[in-house]
C-alpha cells in the first residue's frame, strides 16, 4: 500500500456510503468523451500573476463514467494528525503516479486532449492523475494550494474534471487582499463559517473591498473541467466547502504534472 498521509488507512467502497446519485439529462446527449476546448474556454485573470480557465459540461458521458470509477477505483480513507489527535480525512482518495495505467480509458483520452491543447502553454504533459471522493455533503476540503514539489516556487497548472453532482469549489488570495477577477461575470460568496449555507452569494457584483473572507466560487460538476494555472497554486487558496443541504456525491479527477502535488 502506498502511504499518501501521515497515517493511510484502505477501505472498500461501497454505494451505500454515499447520498444517491442523480445524473444529468444534459449527459443523455451526444458521443461520450472531451468535448473541444480553445475558444469554448472561459479564461478569468486573478491577481498575483494566476489564472483559471473553466470550460462547463467539458466531458460528454461524465455521468457514465462516474459511475464506472466508483467500481473500478481502488478507494482509500486516510487519517492525518492535527495537534495532538488522529483525524480522519472526509473524503475518500486514490492516485496515480507517472506510469501508471489509469482506471478508465476515458481518463487517458481526458488528459491527452489537456495536452494537446495547455502542452505549448505549460510546457510539458500532465503526468499523474489524483481522484477525491465527496460522499454527501460532509466530505470537503479545507483550504490549500498545491505547493508539495516545485509548484512552491513555479508557475504550473493542475487541470480538475468534476463527475458527478455539482459542489462548490472557492477561490481567495492567499494571505488576503482582493479577490475580485478581472472582468466580471464570476460569482463570489462571503464566508461565514466552515460550511457554504448562509453564505452570500452574488453574481457579477464588484468586490467592495480588500479583506479577506471573500471568495470566488464556482459550482462544479457533470464533467465541468477548471483548470488553476499561473501563480494560483502558490499565491490563492481553494476548498470545498461542506454543506447541510442534501447532495449527491462527486468525484474530483485531478492532472497535475510532474512534481506538483
Amino acid at each position: 500500500m502506498r502511504q499518501v498521509s501521515n497515517v493511510c488507512l484502505a477501505t472498500a467502497y461501497t454505494r451505500g456510503m454515499t447520498q444517491v446519485f442523480q445524473g444529468s439529462l444534459l449527459d443523455l446527449c451526444g458521443a461520450a468523451g472531451p468535448g473541444q476546448l480553445g475558444p469554448s474556454v472561459q479564461r478569468t485573470t486573478l491577481a498575483g500573476g494566476a489564472w483559471i480557465d473553466v470550460r462547463p459540461g467539458w466531458f460528454s458521458g461524465a455521468d457514465a463514467l462516474f459511475e464506472r470509477l466508483i467500481d473500478a477505483v481502488p478507494w482509500r480513507a486516510e487519517r492525518r494528525h492535527m495537534y495532538d489527535r488522529v483525524v480522519d480525512v472526509p473524503r475518500l482518495v486514490s492516485f496515480y503516479a507517472e506510469g501508471e495505467s489509469l482506471p478508465d480509458p476515458a481518463l487517458d483520452e481526458i488528459k491527452r486532449s489537456l495536452d494537446q491543447h495547455y502542452g505549448p502553454e505549460l510546457g510539458e504533459p500532465f503526468r499523474t492523475c489524483g481522484l477525491c471522493l465527496y460522499r454527501d455533503g460532509s466530505d470537503s476540503v479545507a483550504w490549500h494550494g498545491d505547493t508539495t514539489g516545485r509548484s512552491s516556487t513555479q508557475d504550473t497548472m493542475v487541470a480538475i474534471v468534476s463527475l458527478g453532482a455539482p459542489r462548490a469549489l472557492l477561490l481567495r488570495p492567499r494571505g488576503g487582499g482582493m479577490s475580485e477577477p478581472e472582468g466580471r461575470g464570476v460569482a463570489w460568496t462571503e464566508e461565514r463559517g466552515t460550511s457554504d449555507e448562509g453564505r452570500r452569494r452574488l453574481k457579477g457584483a464588484p468586490e467592495a473591498s480588500g479583506k479577506r473572507g471573500k471568495a470566488l466560487r464556482h459550482e462544479l460538476g457533470h464533467g465541468d473541467l477548471l483548470v488553476m494555472g499561473g501563480s494560483c497554486q502558490r499565491t490563492w487558496e481553494h476548498s470545498i466547502p461542506k454543506t447541510a443541504r442534501a447532495v449527491g456525491p462527486r468525484i474530483s479527477v485531478q492532472f497535475r504534472p510532474r512534481d506538483v502535488r
